[in-house]
């Protein structure tokens, strides 16, 4: 159910607001509703522009799409994820580009030298994984705006994904998102949110 709101505090329409936050929600069922490489394209669109420190940009996504690639994953994943990641028309896997620092004489040129700060290898994957899970939060709402539902999981083996998926070292895997129209009976009750007191306080 919609919830009104005051929007006048907001340019972002009321629609947009719902689609977006109220009502969208992590799916645990879905259709049999192919999800396309145009919808994919067009969520990275919105995606790309998601902040990053230094325009450094690690995220890598790898879409599961054969059957060979969902039967490798579907095992790694945590027992209760399983049936859901099977079922679900598109898998995408979440990674952090450790060596993320390559791209920075294209992606951050006013700063010739910057790829030479992260020659640390440790101190770079840490980094890659921090500005990774920024884009992670982004993707999900380029999958929302896409008006498809993502369910978003960490509860899966990921040294064995990373095995399977990922054998050069350079990529480590964060979240696995599952991409789709909510089939039957998708969704468990909506918990309850923190409000703005429990949150937010000025200094």
């Amino acid at each position: 159910m919609s919830t009104v709101q005051d929007t006048r505090t907001l340019p972002l329409t009321d629609e947009a607001q719902n689609l977006l936050f109220r009502e969208a929600r992590t799916a645990n069922s879905f259709s049999a509703d192919p999800v396309t490489e145009e919808q994919v394209q067009a969520i990275y669109d919105l995606v790309k522009w998601a902040p990053t420190s230094m325009n450094t940009q690690p995220l890598r996504v790898v879409l599961v799409r054969s059957a060979q690639a969902r039967a490798t994953l579907t095992p790694l994943m945590a027992e209760g994820n399983r049936a859901k990641t099977d079922s679900a028309p598109l898998v995408a896997i979440l990674a952090a580009d450790t060596d993320f620092h390559e791209h920075l004489p294209t992606q951050f040129p006013h700063y010739p030298g910057a790829k030479d700060n992260f020659t640390d290898e440790q101190a770079r994957v840490e980094f890659a994984k921090f500005n990774a899970l920024l884009q992670v939060g982004y993707f999900i709402l380029g999958v929302r705006a896409a008006g498809l539902a993502a369910g978003p999981m960490t509860g899966f083996d990921a040294q064995a994904v990373d095995r399977a998926f990922f054998p050069d070292g350079r990529r480590k895997s964060l979240v696995v998102v599952n991409i789709g129209n909510p089939g039957e009976n998708p969704w468990f009750d909506r918990n309850p949110r923190l409000g703005y007191t429990e949150v937010v306080e000025s200094v």
